[in-house]
């Protein structure tokens, strides 16, 4: 017999409703318990559209009010001691403090992130560090560890969760974050130390959990071990076994999960751990499957990934009965079926695209689509192919007029791809002779400052975008109201005192969206949201087919905002490599010629850009790591096409215009060399909640070209000191030639508001003046 389950479900809802909660009961719109009664309801109805779907088991464990690693900090007690909890406060207040960044008021009836005004705006606490899990664009909350940190059960949030399931009548299937993942995924806060010297301290209080939920009386607990996928250090990967052996004893049955990436040396290990099941990811490495059915005990289940959980694809059902017919003849005991891994990473479901293109449509599977696609692979395993003879000529039908459709190919784009001329992805001059024509062309001070590009997403911004894109107000008057709101920005920078400004992207629904809308190839939905981090959601655009540039993107915008001001207009541009990582891919050619398509086309609209008298623009690349295979043996090609794409990008100008990128929320040391092999004049990286601790990597590999490390963090409300500021830059020019340093927030601001966004730049723009004179002084 044949059982099926999910690793995970979309948290936000169908029509995002967690999100507009969230974001009301910051602004102190509704209290705990409405917010808390979204959270319920969510829940049931996922549960029962996975009981409707014909799964096995619901999963309880994988909702989270703002992130499922910030839910195990709390659960597992070691919320940071910084924070200075007195452990009076509400649970999802705390919660939310590590995760925003803003402390409690006393006496405030609201969470501690409301958002609503406070008088302590410019104190309080900063955010726990925020970086992307593993190679998705779904950001996580870091777990900090000392030798001081001590764990113990603090929440009964899951079990609640488990009883709400089973009063419902659902049978459930627990997901935890396992150990070894969770302290993976943390930092160490004091120097020196190892948190992988916590694990004995960590694992009785994964027991007490798993005691507990047996006593709710839950079958099987889900333990996601995702670091399997790595190239781990020899401690970690021999813990597992003695970490197993003592979650094992008490009672439960454990399937361990690991998604993203090959389990290779860690293969023969994995299906060896003392737990009841293994769950594999077929679609990032089918070549292991049959590995694994011949070294997995016959006692075992095994659960294999088979339907894409990070792309929204349809499953090409042939495809998967010739991975899966082997497996099933191979491995005589229990077989499973599920996502490759948790659906958190698509949308949640087809059923409100009722303007996609027909045909393109019907290629698609989103969240509740594929539990369904699940339920027809089991009844052809199970022999009961005649009950869903429908689903199955449906899907064969889509997957061969998806291989065959002319939409998809351009031989346009073939052909310059073809002739493109060797060194087309290299500058005309290297750097050092680069760097004295830009300063003699723009004249700025020491220590620049400027923003990452956006600003403010204002209510009446987004109702005139609306209003646009419904008819209801014209090209015309659409424009005149953007017109007005880069004038807002521009009057509002040079008040500040910027030295280098942006237009502020008020006509920009979102970075790789706004790009791909005016871009061949590709394709976007009405509600095809995911979840980015916290109440953050992001609409990928799906590329279907080759990708040229008809005509210019940004070009208008960037004048218009340039001829209100005599200080320099950055044009901004989003990369080939994060328009490429942030939208859903064709999975019918190798990425890096999808990239090479990409790549054009934005150096089309640069070229267009310097054209127009723009000498400074920023091509912005966050998601150049996160592209990184999670297996070190495939950066070295994948960094050799990813950063070769972004030269093509920046190739075709003269060696005065001066080419920006932008980096967020990722580790960069160990690809250092890569970085500076982008060639960019000047790079602007997160750098805040990390204490500038990222740039000390910078400062080792003696990085040669110009770079601005964030001295705020825009994800939190909080608007930080002068004082931490000028702090930070102190730290900052310590590492980095001070005549190569810039100023500027950690990232974009589109989800602050301009009260708050003020405040932070006016203080950012006295604090580089402070340390300007401070270094005059010291000279």
């Amino acid at each position: 017999m044949v059982h099926t389950h999910t690793l995970g479900f979309p948290r936000m809802g169908a029509h995002r409703e967690l999100k507009f909660a969230l974001e009301k009961h910051w602004r102190g719109e509704i209290d705990l318990a409405a917010l808390e009664a979204v959270g319920a309801e969510l829940r049931e109805r996922h549960w029962a559209l996975q009981k409707e779907a014909g799964l096995d088991f619901v999963t309880v464990g994988d909702f989270a009010f703002y992130d499922h690693v910030a839910t195990h900090i709390q659960m597992l007690g070691c919320e940071p001691a910084r924070f200075g909890f007195s452990g009076e406060e509400p649970e999802l207040g705390r919660y939310f403090a590590m995760a925003r960044g803003v402390n409690m008021e006393a006496g405030h009836t609201h969470s501690a992130d409301c958002g609503c005004a406070s008088e302590e705006v410019g104190g309080g606490n900063f955010a726990l560090e925020m970086t992307k899990w593993f190679d998705t664009n779904y950001h996580y909350l870091v777990p900090e560890f000392s030798a001081a940190t001590e764990f113990r059960l603090a929440s009964t949030r899951l079990f609640d969760e488990v009883a709400q399931a089973q009063r419902a009548g659902h049978q459930v299937k627990v997901v935890l974050l396992g150990p070894l993942s969770f302290l993976w995924l943390g930092k160490e806060k004091t120097p020196g130390f190892d948190r992988f010297s916590l694990l004995d301290k960590l694992l009785p209080v994964y027991q007490q959990i798993l005691q507990a939920l047996q006593a709710q009386g839950v079958e099987w607990v889900q333990m996601d071990e995702p670091i399997l996928g790595l190239d781990l250090p020899p401690a970690w990967s021999q813990a597992f076994e003695s970490c197993y052996w003592r979650l094992a004893r008490k009672g439960v049955k454990l399937l361990v999960a690991t998604y993203f990436s090959p389990l290779q040396e860690n293969l023969r290990m994995a299906c060896q751990l003392p737990v009841a099941g293994l769950h594999v990811d077929a679609v990032r490495a089918p070549e292991e499957l049959v590995g694994v059915a011949d070294w997995l005990p016959s006692h075992k289940v095994l659960s294999v990934g088979i339907v894409d959980g990070r792309n929204i694809w349809r499953t090409d059902p042939d495809m998967a009965l010739a991975r899966l017919w082997p497996v099933a003849d191979k491995h005589r005991g229990e077989l499973w079926l599920a996502p490759s891994c948790s659906l958190l990473h698509v949308p949640h479901s087809l059923q409100a695209e009722d303007k996609l293109d027909a045909e393109l449509k019907s290629w698609l599977a989103f969240a509740v689509e594929k539990l369904f696609e699940l339920r027809t692979l089991k009844a052809v395993l199970e022999g009961r192919e005649s009950t869903v003879e429908a689903e199955l000529a449906t899907a064969r039908l889509a997957a061969h007029a998806r291989r065959d459709s002319p939409r998809v190919h351009s031989a346009a784009v073939a052909a310059r791809l073809a002739r493109a001329a060797t060194g087309a992805d290299q500058r005309p001059s290297p750097f050092s002779e680069r760097q004295p024509l830009q300063r003699k062309r723009f004249a700025l001070p020491l220590l620049p400052t400027t923003s990452i590009g956006s600003f403010p997403q204002t209510a009446g911004i987004r109702a005139a975008r609306a209003a646009f894109k419904r008819g209801e107000i014209g090209k015309s008057q659409y424009a005149e109201k953007m017109q007005a709101e880069i004038r807002l920005a521009v009057r509002k920078q040079e008040a500040l005192g910027l030295d280098v400004l942006v237009h502020g992207e008020a006509e920009r629904n979102d970075m790789v969206e706004y790009f791909g809308e005016q871009l061949d190839g590709f394709a976007f939905t009405a509600s095809g949201w995911v979840q980015s981090y916290g109440s953050r959601c992001v609409k990928p655009p799906v590329i279907y087919g080759d990708v040229a540039r008809p005509a210019a993107m940004t070009v208008a915008w960037t004048m218009y905002a340039q001829s209100l001001t005599r200080r320099p207009m950055k044009g901004m541009l989003t990369g080939p490599i994060t328009i490429l990582q942030w939208s859903f891919v064709r999975d019918d050619q190798p990425r890096s010629r999808t990239a090479a398509q990409i790549a054009w086309a934005i150096r089309d609209e640069v070229v267009d850009l310097e054209d127009a008298g723009i000498g400074i623009i920023q091509i912005d690349e966050p998601a150049i790591r996160e592209g990184l295979p999670l297996r070190r043996a495939g950066w070295k090609p994948y960094l050799e096409w990813a950063t070769r794409a972004f030269r093509i990008s920046a190739g075709g100008v003269a060696d005065d215009t001066q080419i920006h990128t932008h980096m967020c929320y990722s580790e960069f040391n160990d690809i250092l060399p890569e970085i500076a092999a982008m060639d960019a004049d000047v790079i602007t990286i997160e750098t805040s909640r990390s204490d500038m601790e990222l740039l000390r990597g910078f400062g080792d590999f003696k990085y040669p070209n110009e770079i601005g490390p964030g001295v705020y963090d825009i994800h939190s409300p909080r608007v930080p000191t002068v004082g931490e500021m000028v702090r930070l830059l102190h730290k900052a020019a310590e590492v980095i030639p001070v005549e190569n340093l810039w100023i500027n927030p950690d990232c974009g601001l589109k989800t602050r508001g301009w009260p708050e966004t003020e405040a932070a730049l006016g203080n950012m723009v006295q604090a580089a003046r402070e340390v300007r004179e401070a270094l005059a002084v010291t000279a």
